[in-house]
């Protein structure tokens, strides 16, 4: 890590602090400096060079400021026959006066709510980009879905992403859902702007007892992009949380989801896809933490790369020694269609249980030349033929979303990347 960009990063960013939450603040800014900046030495940051990737690419480490969005960008960026609520962002500032009130859903500014415990579920000291978050984010988004609460719409956090006073975004959302609450959010960022900017967002789920939590996650930015997210969940007894993330584009991508499983009978899921050309680098770490008996996980990533972009996979499952009867789940998929493309894939289990049932697994290849061959003798066109069996291999994830308007939006974003000179 260069001096430079140290400097910058504590003078610029841990100097340009928002309002309240004195506590967190200092002890993000204190978990940051012991940490620092990953490094090349840096074993959770080891294929994703992220440090040098940022100094390269970012001028100015000052706070992206708030822009004006019109109602008319909103609409034209809410998907068809979509139905639900719509909150509205500008570079991580909330935008109410374009936004849904939504009944049974409290939603306030951060600023607003100093009793929130900020850290309490994504610990700073366990990612430095989160640590660095928390010391320094602008402003931030509080959501509370009330007690019993069945939200059956979905919620979009729409995003719009524009380097021009800073080029360093840094959403902050807190959300938390009452016993027997249940809510899904889609999260669906729009870049505005051709210049490198870094987003780090950090995103903390609080679920109360019976509740059922979605968080989906369309990463679809523009190629300067640079991005870390941090989204973590603790969920307790009879709880359900589900989340299903697809990566598309951007510079370099770094997904950080962790699942905290704290009560018997809940269940956490994680889906990912990853479709990448050109030289995108995305990286998708996870963790679930299996603290008690008798609850369930299950994790599928599926990546699909051509050019010379590089995916980087690196799933953990701790099944701790209270955890009996225990299942847990986890698989890896790639498809390579370049000899310049690049996977580094790393499941991992740590069971201290005698009594579970956990697997996980990878694969690494190529499209099956007897399907593709299978189909062409059938008389289908072979690019279309590479087409359907790559689509057949991304579909399982996106099966996994299901609010029907959102499906068919990265559906066909997944059905146009695949039909061009992907």
């Amino acid at each position: 890590m260069s001096t430079l960009i140290k400097q910058d990063i504590l003078v610029e960013l841990l100097g340009n602090t928002g309002i309240g939450f004195e506590e967190a603040r200092a002890a993000g800014k204190e978990a940051f400096q012991a940490q620092g900046l990953p490094t090349n030495k840096s074993e959770e940051y080891k294929f994703t060079a992220i440090t040098k990737k940022i100094e390269q690419s970012i001028q100015n480490f000052a706070s992206a400021e708030a822009f004006e969005v019109t109602a008319d960008q909103v609409k034209a960026n809410v998907f068809e026959s979509y139905e639900g609520d719509v909150l509205v962002f500008a570079n991580g500032q909330f935008l109410p006066a374009l936004s849904s009130t939504i009944e049974g859903v409290e939603v306030a500014l951060l600023s607003e709510k100093a009793n929130t415990p900020l850290g309490s579920v994504a610990k700073p000291e366990k990612d430095p980009f989160c640590a660095l978050n928390q010391s320094s984010f602008d402003a931030g988004i509080f959501i509370s879905v009330a007690k019993k609460a069945q939200i059956q719409k979905p919620i979009l956090l729409l995003n719009f992403f524009k380097a021009n006073a800073g080029q360093v975004i840094q959403p902050r959302v807190w959300i938390e859902a009452g016993d027997f609450a249940e809510v899904s959010f889609i999260n669906h960022s729009v870049n505005l702007s051709d210049t490198p900017y870094f987003v780090n967002k950090v995103v903390e789920v609080k679920g109360g007892i019976n509740t059922q939590i979605r968080y989906y996650k369309l990463q679809n930015e523009g190629k300067n992009a640079i991005e870390v997210s941090n989204i973590e969940t603790d969920i307790q007894k009879d709880g359900r949380f589900t989340s299903v993330n697809i990566s598309l584009s951007g510079e370099m991508v770094r997904n950080n989801l962790s699942i905290n499983i704290l009560g018997s009978n809940s269940e956490g899921n994680m889906y990912g896809l990853y479709l990448l050309n050109g030289k995108t680098h995305v990286d998708n770490h996870t963790n679930v933490d299996h603290t008690v008996a008798h609850a369930e996980s299950n994790e599928l990533y599926k990546g699909i790369l051509a050019d010379s972009s590089r995916g980087v996979f690196n799933g953990k499952i701790f099944v701790r020694q209270d955890a009996q009867k225990t299942n847990a789940f986890q698989q890896n998929n790639n498809i390579l269609l370049s000899e310049d493309a690049v996977v580094n894939t790393k499941p991992q289990l740590e069971i201290w249980a005698d009594d579970v049932k956990c697997s996980h697994g990878c694969t690494t290849g190529q499209l099956d030349e007897e399907a593709l061959f299978y189909l062409q003798a059938r008389g289908i066109a072979k690019d279309q033929a590479k087409g359907l069996l790559l689509y057949a291999f991304a579909g399982e994830v996106m099966a996994h979303i299901k609010d029907e308007s959102f499906r068919e939006y990265c559906i066909a974003q997944v059905q146009e990347r695949l039909g061009s000179n992907f």
